[in-house]
């Protein structure tokens, strides 16, 4: 496969091969983007290959060898041919500024400059920079090539254009655009996220439930309808009358804390953090961290081929 620039594609430039950075990769190669990867010789350039190839794979594409060109840095990239700059790196604010600062210099003035930062807002990130009006961040979510939703992110000098122009590039990939007009702290998903798992770890500690029925809960009760309809959505179809009428029930009995729990702080220090080392809410072994994994990638991959086949049905009436 050439390099040279298609009819309706480009050419993809990603600032990091980690987890998160392949699989972004792989998802604009699925759409027929190039793709070209920055990422220093360490442990994780060692295995960006196949990661890359088995993500591809999953999303139905071919992987060839000339599609994915790998760098020891972002100043060898073929800065002539990138169309679109997403930086994948460690969430490291000074790391981040560094690469901003260096994209800025090489970048053509019309490419514009994307953080894939899960909470830095790019404001912090592109502070003092002459081009800001071309920064943004564009958040996957992790596995970045299964999660259709990417958070098209905005500071105050992010030109309106160019973040049109990017959200329009990610749905053009299969991806579901959300826009975020201010760079808050967490954006969207993280703080909804967060107030979720606030009140599930709350009512652990507090001996209401336990980790298996919360997780029940969500799965099987109230988060079984959100695949069909958003938080919001979902309270049109039940009447926001009842939810109002509800909430001034519970909303004073919910945990409101301003710093994470004694719970949670105790496991994290206790080494308690997960699957990578064998314990966190659960008790993991290698055999069923493997399965989990498995069963968890073949969940959401069903979860998007349906979500996939409902966006062709609706794009097709636009």
């Amino acid at each position: 496969m050439s390099m040279a620039r298609r009819e309706n594609r480009g050419c993809l430039a990603v600032a990091g091969g980690g987890t998160m950075g392949a699989d972004i990769a792989a998802s604009f190669a699925a759409a027929g983007w190039d793709i070209v990867i920055a990422n220093p010789r360490d442990r994780m350039r060692e295995t960006l290959v196949p990661r890359f190839a088995g993500a591809l794979t999953r999303l139905g594409g071919t992987f060839e060898e000339d599609r994915l060109r790998v760098y020891d840095t972002v100043a060898e990239l073929p800065w002539e041919q990138v169309d679109l700059l997403i930086e994948a790196g460690p969430e490291n604010l000074e790391i981040k500024r560094g690469l901003f600062a260096e994209m800025e210099r090489l970048a053509k003035p019309e490419t514009p400059l994307c953080s894939n930062s899960s909470a830095l807002p790019i404001s912090e990130i592109g502070a003092g920079l002459q081009t800001q009006h071309r920064m943004l961040g564009a958040h996957y979510f992790m596995p970045a090539h299964l999660v259709p939703g990417v958070e098209i992110v905005c500071s105050e000098h992010t030109d309106p254009s160019v973040a049109d122009r990017v959200a329009a590039i990610i749905e053009s990939t299969g991806k579901v655009a959300i826009r975020v007009k201010r760079d808050i702290p967490g954006f969207l998903c993280n703080r909804i996220q967060h107030a979720l798992a606030r009140e599930a770890i709350d009512l652990v500690a507090r001996g209401i439930a336990t980790v298996e029925d919360i997780d029940r809960a969500v799965r099987y009760g109230f988060g079984f309808r959100y695949i069909a309809a958003g938080p919001l959505l979902q309270k049109d179809h039940s009447g926001l009358d009842i939810h109002a009428a509800a909430a001034a029930t519970i909303y004073p009995d919910l945990c409101n804390d301003t710093t994470p729990s004694a719970y949670l702080t105790d496991l994290v220090a206790g080494g308690a953090i997960g699957m990578k080392v064998g314990r966190g809410f659960y008790e993991w072994t290698p055999e069923s961290t493997a399965e989990e994994k498995r069963r968890y990638e073949d969940a959401l991959g069903h979860a998007a081929d349906w979500i996939a086949d409902e966006l062709t049905a609706v794009r097709a009436t636009m």
